[in-house]
C-alpha cells in the first residue's frame, strides 16, 4: 500500500518517507560533513588509525555483502524494498532468519565502515538521528503494512526474530 493510505500524520514524516533509506544515510552523512570542516576532529595515533582504517573496510565490507545478498532476495520474490508499500512475499530467509531489518543493519555497518575508512568522527556521532528516525517512524510503518498483509505468519515471524539483531 502507498505510504498516504498508512496512518502519518506529521507532513515532516510523510515528506522523509517519500525519501530512501539509503539516501537518509547519505543526507545525514553530508549534513555531518558541516561539522567535520567547521570542527575537525583528528586521530594522532598511527597505529590507531590504520586499526580504524582497517575495521572500517571490512565494516564496510560485510555491509556491503548483507546488502546484496537482502536485494537479490527481495529481487528473486519480485517483491518491494520501498517502504510503505505492500510486499508480495514475506521474507524470512538468508539473513532474514537473524533479523527482520538485515538491510538497514547493512546500511549501519557501510556507513560506520566509511566513516572508519576516512577517519572521521563526526558522521558517526550523527548516525544514532538516523538510526531513531528508521526505528521509531519507518519499520513500524513496515511493520503495519506486513502485518496486514501476512496476518499470523508475521505474528509468528516477530517471535522468533528480533528487529535488529
Amino acid at each position: 500500500m502507498p505510504v498516504n493510505q498508512h496512518s502519518t500524520n506529521s507532513a515532516p514524516v510523510k515528506l522523509l518517507l517519500h525519501i530512501p533509506v539509503p539516501w537518509v544515510f547519505v543526507l545525514t552523512y553530508l549534513f555531518a560533513l558541516i561539522p567535520l570542516f567547521l570542527l575537525p576532529v583528528r586521530i594522532h595515533s598511527e597505529a590507531a588509525l590504520i586499526i580504524i582504517k582497517i575495521s572500517g573496510v571490512v565494516l564496510f565490507a560485510i555491509g556491503a555483502v548483507f546488502a546484496s545478498w537482502s536485494l537479490i532476495i527481495f529481487n528473486k520474490t519480485g517483491t518491494t524494498t520501498t517502504p510503505g508499500e505492500s510486499s508480495k512475499k514475506l521474507i524470512i530467509s538468508g539473513p532474514y532468519k537473524f533479523s527482520r531489518n538485515p538491510m538497514y543493519v547493512s546500511l549501519i555497518l557501510a556507513y560506520l565502515g566509511e566513516a572508519g575508512f576516512l577517519a572521521q568522527v563526526w558522521p558517526v556521532l550523527f548516525l544514532p538521528l538516523t538510526i531513531i528516525y528508521i526505528n521509531t517512524t519507518v519499520i513500524p510503518l513496515e511493520e503495519l503494512i506486513l502485518r496486514d498483509d501476512f496476518k499470523e505468519d508475521y505474528d509468528i515471524y516477530l517471535t522468533r526474530v528480533r528487529r535488529w539483531l
